[in-house]
């Protein structure tokens, strides 16, 4: 007898505590290996696969796309036993104990099982996953939490075919009953505007409208709730705004020899070294002669913590909008390793990738917002660092050079500071060094 197991949202880590549902992996029928990836969700700092822990063939699936759940929430049922595999399936499924693996990339091992088989039955009379009898082991689960058997119409008894709890509560609220419905969705599915057709009937003439009817424009103009990773980066950033007395100064400085020196590293051969990685190791030996600005304020303790390595995050733009990926341990890293690493993360940071871990632990920020076309930003520090370097655009500038006017690769710098940590001294000093590191490649090569 196949025995009905429920999968919840686990905890994602890193203090999340909710998910969106972005793309379902398996269908209602699938066959599923343990650990094998059954959804994408986004949460606020990235995008993971969620393996489940058990195999078998699922019976329900619980939120549409797009749909936000808390950690904890079901996610879908997993009949697991042999009986519950069409015959010639192949191998039976993993033990009901499953795996205790979490996610994919954060807390388990990165295997891969074999594609996975979708289960169609055989004829007519034949179902795909059958209605287990009322004496069969389910765990207890709310009546709203039902698990959903694959069916062209809905039956009098047995479980009722329905995927969202959201429809499930629409029909609740209404007194809308819904085991007299027939699904219009795949395999009988009773969808959400199978229950608005039936609020629709019993209402009229008069339609019924649904109870929550979405109105993503309104006369004040469209609306956009801020969830997901735009919710996060705007809880941060107030947060840094009330927790944070920032300052900001600024210098502008002859890239010229900088470019050049790039250009000799590029041509000699070798993996190509990019202007971000040259900055970034310029920035990790700035921090190592002002510890001061690598480190954060525990206000519990009332303390300013000084940090023994450095974490470096940097701002890249995505079309999901601005991630900060970090490279870790970037003070033990040469220019050659900072340039692969950044690129690396950068790629996963385009193609969504990214794991919570990549989002999370920076020490010291530094943000490229020349690339953008623009010389100059007092960016916002991200929390809870304790400052941030600014690049601007590097571009063609009348500068003073050996006494002459010259044309001159000029960029602006900005460093914005937490004013706890330190004073405009401190700050003034680690600008000054950035600068003249930047200026003359030469005086980096001191602290190597």
């Amino acid at each position: 007898m196949p025995q009905v197991l429920e999968f919840k949202l686990p905890d994602l880590g890193e203090g999340l505590t909710e998910a969106e549902i972005v793309r379902w992996l398996v269908q209602v029928g699938d066959v599923v290996a343990i650990d094998q990836p059954v959804v994408e969700v986004e949460t606020a700092k990235a995008m993971v696969e969620v393996p489940c822990p058990y195999g078998g063939v699922v019976t329900a699936r619980f939120g549409e796309e797009g749909t936000e759940l808390p950690v904890g929430a079901p996610l879908l049922t997993v009949a697991v036993g042999t009986a519950t595999l069409p015959e010639g399936a192949g191998a039976e499924p993993e033990a009901a104990s499953g795996s205790g693996n979490v996610l994919v990339g954060y807390g388990t091992d990165h295997s891969r099982p074999a594609r996975r088989r979708r289960v169609r039955p055989a004829g007519s009379a034949a179902a795909p996953v059958p209605a287990a009898p009322a004496a069969a082991p389910v765990p207890a689960a709310p009546a709203a939490a039902a698990p959903a058997a694959p069916a062209a119409v809905a039956v009098a008894a047995g479980p009722v075919p329905v995927i969202s709890p959201l429809v499930r509560k629409l029909a609740k609220d209404n007194g809308i009953d819904l085991r007299g419905l027939a699904g219009s969705g795949p395999e009988g599915l009773i969808l959400r505007s199978d229950v608005e057709a039936a609020l629709r009937a019993a209402a009229a003439p008069a339609p019924a409208a649904p109870a929550v009817a979405p109105a993503p424009v309104t006369a004040a103009g469209e609306r956009i709730p801020l969830k997901g990773l735009r919710g996060a980066v705007a809880d941060k950033l107030s947060r840094s705004r009330r927790e944070i007395p920032d300052a900001t100064c600024w210098v502008d400085a002859d890239a010229t020899e900088l470019m050049a020196a790039r250009a000799a590293m590029n041509a000699a051969g070798g993996p190509k070294i990019s202007v971000l990685a040259l900055l970034a190791r310029i920035c990790t030996a700035a921090l190592a002669r002002f510890p001061e600005l690598n480190s954060t304020v525990d206000l519990a303790s009332n303390e300013i913590v000084r940090l023994p390595s450095v974490h470096l995050g940097f701002a890249a733009q995505t079309e999901r909008g601005l991630v900060v990926p970090v490279v870790k341990g970037a003070d033990r890293m040469t220019a050659e390793g900072l340039s692969a690493e950044f690129a690396r993360l950068t790629e996963l940071a385009r193609g969504g990738k990214l794991a919570p871990a990549d989002l999370t632990g920076g020490t010291f920020t530094l943000n490229n917002y020349g690339v953008f076309g623009v010389d100059g930003s007092t960016p916002i520090i991200n929390h809870p660092e304790a400052a941030m370097l600014g690049v601007g655009r590097i571009v063609p500038k009348p500068w003073v050079h050996g006494g002459e006017l010259a044309v001159r690769q000029v960029v602006q710098l900005s460093l914005t500071f937490d004013h706890r940590v330190c004073d405009g001294g401190t700050a003034g000093g680690f600008l000054r060094y950035v600068a003249d590191c930047v200026e003359s490649p030469t005086v980096l090569l001191r602290s190597l």
